[in-house]
């Protein structure tokens, strides 16, 4: 994880309130994604992740897209975005979204009972996405098989008591920088 250790000491700093928020092409799509690093973090995806009986990615939008695309393409694994936007088709769950810094409502189709499912998304701080994703996912009766953020921002509230998930980096900001607690990652 060179690549994605590298970029992250790099990557600016900006505050939301309380909130110190580092911007970085994985979880904010700026500055630009470099093909090296998508493909750096999706093998690192690939070799951590518990993929056996994988039936479907579930990823929040809009920026788990890339990265569960990319896991996608290169295990043939189906991809389900869960969206901000609400289509009222026949099985669509609601989902609440609370985060460090916004509250929303998020929509998922296409997942149902039995379908054993990788949870995948590209930053775990104060873990409101994924807790209410995997609540959502244990509600339709589907299996999750493994969870995995490629990068944990530590000192966050990381509200996933219960769930194991797995991290490709660990970082935390300090006097306005990224700082790499962990190149090895949870998990």
């Amino acid at each position: 994880m060179d690549l994605l250790a590298r970029s992250l000491r790099e990557a600016p700093i900006i505050q939301k309130g309380d909130y110190h928020y580092f911007v970085h092409p994985i979880s904010d799509g700026v500055p630009m994604l470099d093909p090296k690093l998508l493909r750096e973090i999706t093998i690192g995806i690939i070799r951590k992740a518990e993929l056996e009986g994988v039936d479907k990615i579930v990823t929040p939008a809009a920026m788990g897209i890339h990265i569960s695309t990319a896991v996608s393409l290169m295990t043939d694994i189906p991809l389900v975005v869960i969206r901000k936007r609400q289509y009222g088709l026949d099985g669509e769950v609601s989902i609440a979204q609370v985060t460090g810094y916004s509250e929303n409502e998020m929509y998922m189709n296409d997942v149902f009972e039995g379908d054993r499912v990788l949870l995948l998304d590209d930053v775990l701080s104060t873990g409101g996405t994924l807790r209410a994703i995997r609540e959502a996912l244990g509600e339709t009766g589907a299996d999750v098989a493994d969870i995995v953020a490629v990068i944990k921002k530590v000192g966050g509230e990381n509200k996933m008591e219960g769930y194991d998930v797995k991290t490709l980096i660990n970082v935390d900001v300090v006097d306005g920088e990224v700082v790499i607690v962990d190149e090895q990652g949870d998990g």
